[in-house]
C-alpha cells in the first residue's frame, strides 16, 4: 500500500493538494489518482457537476483508463507530445519502473507510434519497453518477451527511438528502467518525444 502510494506522489500532475483520492487495486496497483485542489476545475472543464464528474473518475479508474496518472492523450489534431522524467536502476530485486501511458484510442484506424528517446548524461542507462496498456510492470519480475510489443536501450547521454505500428485505436505503455555497473542505485533522465502519425493510405479515396 505504500508503495502505491508513493508511486501516486511521483505520478501524474505534481501540484499539491490536501488530499490526494487514489483508486488502488486489491493486489495494490495504483489505478487513478485525483487531486482535491483541482476537483472543482477538472469537473467544470468536463461539463459535469462535481460528483457526476467523481463518480466518471472512479468509473474509468476501474475499467483501466488510468486518470490523473499523466497519461498522455493523442488526437489527430493534436499528434505529438514530449515527457521529461527520471529513471533509475533497479534495488536488489526490486524493479522501479518509470511508466507513460500512451492513450492512442482516438486513432480508430491505427497508425505509426514514433518514440525519439534522449538519455541524459547522469549514471545509468535506460530500457525502454512499449508494452500494451493493460500489461502490468512487477516490482518482482522482468518483462517477459512475448508483452514487447518494441524496445530500446540507450547509454547515459546517447539516443534511441522505437517504432511500432498498430491497427486500431488502444492504449499503450512506455516502461523504462535502468542499468549501472555501479552496485549503489542511480537515477538519470529521460526525454522521451512521442508522435503518432496515421498511415496516409488510409486518408486516400478511391
Amino acid at each position: 500500500m505504500a508503495q502505491a502510494i508513493i508511486k501516486a506522489w511521483k505520478t501524474g500532475a505534481k501540484k499539491g493538494s490536501p488530499v490526494d483520492c487514489l483508486v488502488i487495486s486489491p493486489v495494490f496497483e495504483l489505478m487513478g489518482r485525483q487531486l482535491v485542489n483541482d476537483l472543482g476545475k477538472d469537473s467544470r472543464n468536463s461539463g459535469l457537476q462535481s460528483d457526476a464528474y467523481y463518480l466518471t473518475f472512479l468509473k474509468e479508474a476501474l475499467t483501466g483508463k488510468q486518470p490523473g496518472l499523466g497519461n498522455l492523450i493523442f488526437t489527430e489534431e493534436h499528434p505529438s507530445q514530449q515527457v521529461l522524467d527520471t529513471f533509475s536502476t533497479p534495488i536488489g530485486d526490486h524493479q522501479d519502473y518509470t511508466v507513460v501511458v500512451i492513450d492512442a484510442k482516438a486513432f480508430e484506424n491505427g497508425g505509426t507510434l514514433t518514440v525519439d528517446i534522449e538519455v541524459g548524461r547522469g549514471e545509468g542507462d535506460g530500457t525502454f519497453y512499449l508494452l500494451n496498456g493493460d500489461k502490468k510492470l512487477s516490482i518482482k519480475e522482468g518483462i517477459f518477451k512475448d508483452d514487447i510489443l518494441a524496445w530500446a536501450w540507450s547509454a547515459s547521454g546517447e539516443t534511441g527511438q522505437i517504432t511500432h505500428r498498430f491497427d486500431q485505436g488502444q492504449l499503450f505503455k512506455l516502461g523504462v528502467t535502468g542499468y549501472s555497473d555501479e552496485e549503489e542505485a542511480c537515477v538519470n533522465a529521460f526525454l522521451a518525444k512521442i508522435s503518432v502519425e496515421v498511415d496516409q493510405r488510409e486518408n486516400t479515396t478511391e
